[in-house]
C-alpha cells in the first residue's frame, strides 16, 4: 500500500513541476500610459446647417372679395344677405369683403438646431456636429498616446 502511495505521490510531483504555479506567480502590473495633450487649429472647408421644421395653426379672419355688377335689385339683395349671413365689419363691407369667416391657418417655420462642419487637420479630412457656426478655423483637441502592446 505504501508503494502505490509513493507512486502516486511521485506522478503529482512531476506533473507539478512540468507547469508553472500560476496561483503563485505575482500579478503582473498594468501601466497605464499618460496623455499628451495639446490645441491646434483646424480648417473648416464646409458649414452645412441642419434645420427642425415648426408648423403652428392659428386662426385668422378670411374674407372673400365681393363680385362686382349686377343690376341694382341684385345688389340690394345680395347686400341683405350679406348682412343676415356674414358679421362683416363696417371697415371689410367697405372695402368690398364678403362671407368673412375664421379659419385655420398653417404657418411653417425653419429653424437651425445645429451645423455639419467639415474641416481638414494635417491633410485629414474630418467631420462632426456642432450647436454653433465654427467660422473659418475650428479649435481641436490632439491627444497622442501610444499603443499598448499585446
Amino acid at each position: 500500500m505504501s508503494c502505490r502511495i509513493f507512486a502516486a505521490s511521485a506522478c503529482l510531483f512531476a506533473i507539478a513541476s512540468g507547469t508553472p504555479a500560476r496561483a503563485q506567480d505575482p500579478p503582473r502590473e498594468v501601466t497605464i500610459p499618460q496623455e499628451n495633450v495639446r490645441y491646434d487649429y483646424a480648417q473648416v472647408l464646409a458649414v452645412e446647417p441642419v434645420y427642425q421644421v415648426l408648423r403652428t395653426t392659428r386662426s385668422e379672419r378670411v374674407c372673400d372679395a365681393k363680385a362686382a355688377g349686377g343690376n341694382g335689385i341684385t345688389r340690394v339683395v345680395s347686400a341683405v344677405k350679406e348682412r343676415l349671413r356674414s358679421p362683416a365689419t363696417r371697415e371689410e363691407r367697405e372695402a368690398g369683403l364678403s362671407n368673412c369667416r375664421m379659419e385655420p391657418v398653417v404657418r411653417e417655420f425653419r429653424r437651425a438646431i445645429a451645423y455639419d462642419v467639415d474641416y481638414s487637420y494635417k491633410g485629414s479630412k474630418f467631420r462632426t456636429r456642432m450647436d454653433r457656426d465654427p467660422g473659418n478655423r475650428l479649435r481641436v483637441r490632439v491627444s497622442i498616446t501610444p499603443q499598448p502592446l499585446p
